[in-house]
């Protein structure tokens, strides 16, 4: 009784759930590896494909290369056919020249002999022409330098007597100013020109004309007009309108130096004359600064004699 319940108690279940548990891990162990080998097999046909595709296009590339190839062999073909006819053709060329040649010599010496002939003919007539050309060459270069010689002379002349008339035009133009302008200290001649003194003209460091210079001017306008009309239009004459400053600087924002000072001065003067009738083309302004002084020396009255504006009627 007591063995029969022993037996009747004892429990099976745990360990059939052991052993169930232990093949459940054994089956997921086995898919797990299974999986694992699958993923390995699955990168190492991918990459195959990868690799076969390369191949695929390497041999797609050679098969290209092969058939230009081939085409380029039968180019090379063709032109050495068309090269070899060529050449064939040039050769029967070259034969049939010479032979031309061979029967051409005998005429070709005859026609070398003609043609020195001809040469020798021709040199004779070339040597006998140009002899008749260089003496009429000379002969024509002779009557040429007379016609200069003889232009220049002419024209020596005529120079000559423009200068004469212009000289005596500037003769009485002096004495016509100095009948005008009066026996004064400050207005003088000096060698070929009329000289005034700046402050005749001009008040000190000033390029505007003082009433006392526009009278002055307006006399010297009306013997300028008066000299146009008499001086023939083929001479051309200028009256050149110079002025002159003494050694002494002057420098503001007006005029910056003597030269600016003595050009405004000489312009004022050639635009008045111009306002009183006198042609444009018949004047001429010009700026010479402390440059060209009468009178070297450092004293007012020096200083005063360089101060001036000089009128000279000369050649344009």
């Amino acid at each position: 009784m007591a063995l029969a319940r022993s037996r009747r108690g004892i429990d099976y279940w745990p360990g059939f759930v052991d052993a169930l548990s232990t093949l459940v891990l054994g089956i997921i162990f086995l898919l797990t590896v299974f999986v694992v080998v699958q993923f390995f097999l699955s990168q190492d046909i991918a990459g195959k494909d990868t690799a076969l595709t390369r191949l695929n296009a390497q041999i797609a590339q050679l098969t290209d290369l092969l058939s230009l190839e081939k085409t380029g062999k039968i180019d090379l073909e063709e032109q050495v056919a068309r090269l070899n006819a060529s050449l064939a053709a040039a050769e029967s060329e070259r034969e049939r020249l010479r032979g031309a040649a061979e029967g051409a010599g005998q005429g070709a010496a005859a026609a070398r002999q003609q043609l020195s002939q001809a040469t020798s003919a021709l040199d004779a007539e070339k040597s006998l022409s140009l002899e008749e050309a260089l003496q009429a060459s000379e002969t024509k270069d002779k009557d040429q330098q007379t016609q200069i010689a003889k232009l220049g002379e002419r024209l020596n002349i005529a120079l000559a007597q423009r200068v004469q008339e212009l000289t005596r035009y500037r003769s009485d133009f002096l004495g016509r100013l100095r009948e005008i302008l009066g026996n004064r200290a400050d207005i003088r001649i000096v060698g070929d020109r009329f000289v005034f003194q700046s402050e005749v003209l001009f008040d000190s460091g000033q390029a505007v004309l003082n009433p006392e210079g526009r009278t002055e001017l307006d006399q010297l306008a009306t013997a300028l007009l008066e000299l146009e009309r008499q001086i023939p239009p083929e001479i051309a004459w200028v009256l050149r309108v110079d002025g002159h400053t003494d050694v002494r600087p002057i420098a503001n924002i007006q005029f910056p130096s003597n030269w600016a000072l003595s050009a405004a001065r000489a312009i004022s003067v050639v635009q008045y004359l111009i306002s009183k009738g006198v042609s444009p083309q018949h004047l001429v302004a010009a700026g010479f600064g402390e440059f060209q002084p009468l009178d070297p020396a450092n004293t007012e009255d020096a200083y005063r004699r360089n101060r001036r504006i000089e009128l000279k009627l000369t050649e344009r």
